[in-house]
């Protein structure tokens, strides 16, 4: 226990000292390992064991036929991305929302969270939005910070909209089937754009000249949008349909979104074999990125169980006979404050492999609990002073002051915690759709 402690604070250290995460943890995990292996265990090839260990994980990590569905959608995703179709989900979006006051952060919100359907990634749909969304707020004199605001927040839904990476990290790190966590997410994520909508009608209510109306689309010109924005709805009803039905696996989902979405930027004359060689090499170093993390999440997680960390957290919670309320509610709190200094996947990460025992020893469901915990990374997102979206906005808008994004994703966040609060409350949110599944 208390070697897991000193364990946790070293990479705490490093992580201040900004080394790389899968370094911090890596070297963490192997020295732990080594240190357990020796003087706890009496074991004089403690080092050798670690250095095995390694080369074990390295090994089943590249050949994990789980871990194959994340570089297919990622790679879904940026075929999605480079065929364009955020622009046509934003138009769209326009019109139907346009003319109501606040519209156009509306239009923002539901077009983030469409584009997070096939996209997937929280970051990636930031970057796109912004560069669809704030020119079109600014021409009607919205206020930087409720446009930028509403793209920053919208950008959050990548990660509980399936497909999600982090949710396939999650099942991956607690066996649990991935398919019914897809499944999840849904409802908590039209619940999070019903929540962000309502965030921005609550602040235009307040102030009306931080989104003037824009002008009314007739109906000719709503079903030409529609008539768009096809392509992506095809795909994410033949990804999330085949799951559903159990027609096909993740795997074979992800296989057939990342064709789907590589025919839809061919037809739409998008692809070039540049933006082609471009996708393949900008897929191939996320799921690099990807793999080293989860090869040191895996290294550390091994210490610290051969640590006893997990178990003795259990075994404490459970002689506390603490109620489940409060534990979860421990939890969360633990969670928004790790949001303040880390990003959403680091804290999956870091933090699964010691929680997710207790949770299961206390009876709770694993599937519900995973949702929980990617809501409260989503807030993470848009947290300060580590808050990835915003400084991801940033990048891609020079001219806007990080003050001015946090002031704008101020009424999201709060209406994140509404979220968060009744998923905790009522399990039945996450659970309903996976239930209907069997």
């Amino acid at each position: 226990m208390e070697t897991s402690l000193i364990g946790l604070a070293v990479l705490m250290f490093l992580i201040f000292f900004r080394v790389p995460l899968s370094v911090a943890m890596g070297t963490t995990g192997v020295l732990g390992f080594a240190y357990v292996q020796i003087f706890e265990f009496n074991n004089s090839r403690g080092m050798d064991a670690a250095l095995n260990m390694v080369s074990q994980v390295s090994f089943e990590t590249g050949l994990s036929y789980s871990l194959s569905v994340v570089p297919l959608f990622i790679l879904m995703g940026n075929f999605i991305t480079e065929a364009g179709l955020s622009s046509q989900l934003y138009r769209a979006s326009h019109a139907f929302l346009g003319h109501f006051r606040g519209g156009l952060a509306l239009s923002t919100v539901v077009s983030c969270g469409g584009f997070s359907a096939v996209c997937g990634s929280s970051m990636a749909t930031a970057a796109t939005m912004s560069k669809v969304a704030m020119p079109e707020m600014r021409k009607y004199n919205y206020a930087d910070s409720l446009a930028s605001g509403s793209i920053a927040a919208g950008g959050t839904l990548g990660i509980l909209i399936p497909p999600s990476t982090i949710l396939v990290i999650y099942g991956i790190m607690t066996e649990t089937d991935i398919g019914k966590l897809f499944i999840a997410g849904l409802l908590p994520g039209l619940i999070g754009i019903i929540f962000y909508m309502a965030a921005v009608s609550v602040t235009v209510h307040l102030k009306p000249e931080l989104g003037p109306a824009a002008e009314r689309s007739s109906w000719t010109e709503r079903l030409i949008a529609l008539k768009d924005v096809w392509g992506i709805c095809l795909l994410f009803f033949i990804v999330m349909g085949g799951i559903y039905s159990g027609v096909f696996t993740p795997t074979e989902a992800a296989g057939i979104g990342a064709s789907g979405a590589f025919f839809i930027a061919l037809l739409r004359r998008k692809l070039t074999f540049k933006s082609l060689v471009d996708t393949l090499v900008s897929s191939v170093r996320t799921t690099a990125m990807l793999f080293f993390l989860v090869i040191g999440a895996v290294l550390f997680s091994n210490f610290v169980n051969l640590a006893g960390l997990p178990d003795a957290l259990k075994d404490g919670v459970l002689a506390m006979d603490l109620s489940p309320v409060l534990v979860i509610l421990a939890i969360i709190g633990i969670y928004l404050l790790l949001g303040c200094v880390l990003e959403s996947m680091s804290m999956i990460l870091l933090t699964v492999p010691v929680f997710y025992p207790l949770i299961s020893a206390m009876g709770m469901d694993l599937i519900w609990f995973g949702i929980l915990v990617v809501v409260v990374t989503e807030i993470s997102l848009i947290t300060p002073p580590v808050g990835l979206n915003v400084f991801v906005l940033r990048t891609v808008l020079p001219d806007l002051k990080l003050s001015t994004i946090f002031k704008g994703v101020t009424p999201f966040w709060i209406a994140d915690i509404f979220r968060l609060i009744l998923i905790a409350l009522i399990p039945g949110v996450s659970l309903f759709l996976p239930g209907m599944v069997g």
